[in-house]
């Protein structure tokens, strides 16, 4: 009986190293007698026990590796304080198994030098406005080598870049200085502009003042000659309607009384706007003016 029970725990103990249950996103390397075998995939998996081993497990998952900080020194010899993150992942478990006593070190210590070795070619400032074309650098000088550990670089980022505490302070006081220097510029630019606007307002006020003088002209004028156009027309008409009048019967000595009624009228104004009396010398004038008046009246209605 006891010998049946001693049988029936080694059978499970058998068993129990024989079945492998792999993970998903992993895999295993399998030795048997010391050499390489096969490589489980993620399932359920038989071996033999006591002559096949898993010797390695691998996470094909992407993995995160923290790059210890390090001092970097710079084309113009400024020191610099450097750490950075390294996303890898093991595309071939056979090379990340065989291919390296350890990758993870292999790769930690390639990032360092690497990055070293990017930074010394970089002045200070410059390291500061290309972190892309760095991580860029660092990721295709580590992928080459690791290819032949069977794992894939994927992407490197820098995440501190911290100068000395004098740079530091150099850069801040640059920094100030730029700023100050922006802010002198951009207040003498709004005053120029500022000027400008002002001067060009006045020269379109002065602009429209002398074209509404310019119209106001023109429209003057206009209306003067307007005026001028209509006495004129006025007086022609009165003129033609006085030669009219000077052809019908009675006519002529209705002109006569008329023209003598508007120079007493005349005489008579200016004795009452003045405290002198103001007579003809000759009152014959009166007779004679009117005289003359109608002859120029007969000789135009002789020559129509």
């Amino acid at each position: 009986m006891e010998v049946v029970i001693v049988f029936a725990i080694v059978v499970l103990f058998v068993v129990f190293n024989g079945i492998k249950v792999v993970e998903q996103q992993s895999a295993y390397v399998v030795e048997r007698l010391g050499k390489y075998h096969s490589v489980l995939t993620p399932g359920i998996t038989i071996i033999i026990p006591f002559i096949d081993r898993v010797a390695y497990k691998h996470s094909l998952k992407e993995i995160p590796l923290d790059v210890p900080a390090q001092i970097c020194v710079t084309k113009d010899n400024s020191q610099l304080k450097v750490d950075g993150v390294l996303f890898f992942q093991v595309t071939d478990p056979i090379r990340a198994s065989y291919g390296s006593q350890d990758y993870v070190v292999a790769i930690t210590q390639l990032a360092q030098t690497t990055l070293r070795s990017v930074i010394g070619r970089l002045e200070l400032d410059r390291t500061f406005e290309e972190r892309d074309i760095i991580n860029t650098s660092v990721v295709s000088s580590i992928d080459q080598a690791a290819a032949n550990w069977g794992v894939k670089v994927l992407r490197y980022e820098i995440k501190d870049l911290t100068p000395p505490q004098e740079i530091l302070r150099a850069m801040q006081a640059q920094i100030t200085a730029e700023r100050e220097k922006r802010a002198l510029i951009a207040q003498s630019e709004g005053k120029r502009q500022e000027q400008i606007n002002l001067a060009e307002g006045e020269r379109q006020a002065l602009i429209a003042q002398s074209e509404g003088d310019k119209a106001a002209a023109i429209n003057k004028a206009e209306g003067e000659a307007r005026a001028i156009e209509l006495v004129a027309q006025a007086s022609s008409e009165a003129l033609k309607k006085i030669a009219a009048a000077t052809q019908v019967s009675g006519g002529l000595e209705s002109m006569n009384l008329k023209i003598a009624e508007k120079y007493v009228e005349a005489f008579s104004q200016l004795a009452q706007k003045g405290n002198t009396l103001i007579v003809p010398s000759n009152l014959n004038d009166m007779s004679g003016m009117i005289a003359s008046a109608m002859t120029v009246i007969k000789s135009q209605s002789g020559q129509k």
